[in-house]
């Protein structure tokens, strides 16, 4: 099973583990893109709620999102970091300001780096349907 539930989100959290949620496709300036949220610990035991927005390259074989091309002007000087939404101390304030945020969905979180799995899924299946 690939989506955690509210009570392992809040648990990888608690433990210093970062999650993050693929939220499909944008249209930047034209140029197609995907996005997704993270909550990642950070020093201090503080979190960080992150909106990613890049290029989308059409290939389910690369999956590191956060190596994708920014198009968020605000992540030009450091790639992959995307747009800080906000901190917070407490993990459910993180993911419930993340969900109303980003409009990202209670039962689809993920741990990090799985994100890119939820991009491949996307992909291929945007390739059935053309």
């Amino acid at each position: 099973m690939r989506y955690l539930t509210r009570a392992f989100a809040l648990g990888a959290l608690r433990r210093g583990q970062g999650i993050e949620q693929f939220l499909g496709p944008a249209q930047i300036d034209g140029a197609a893109a995907v996005r997704w949220v993270s909550v990642s610990p950070i020093r201090g035991g503080r979190l960080v709620v992150t909106l990613h927005t890049v290029a989308d390259p059409d290939d389910d074989t690369f999956l590191d999102l956060a190596n994708f091309l920014s198009l968020d002007p605000v992540d030009e000087d450091h790639v992959g970091q995307g747009r800080e939404l906000g901190w917070f101390d407490d993990p459910e304030q993180a993911i419930e300001a993340a969900e109303r945020l980003t409009d990202a969905v209670p039962d689809c979180w993920v741990n990090f780096s799985v994100a890119g799995e939820e991009y491949a899924d996307f992909v291929r299946a945007r390739r059935q349907h053309t």
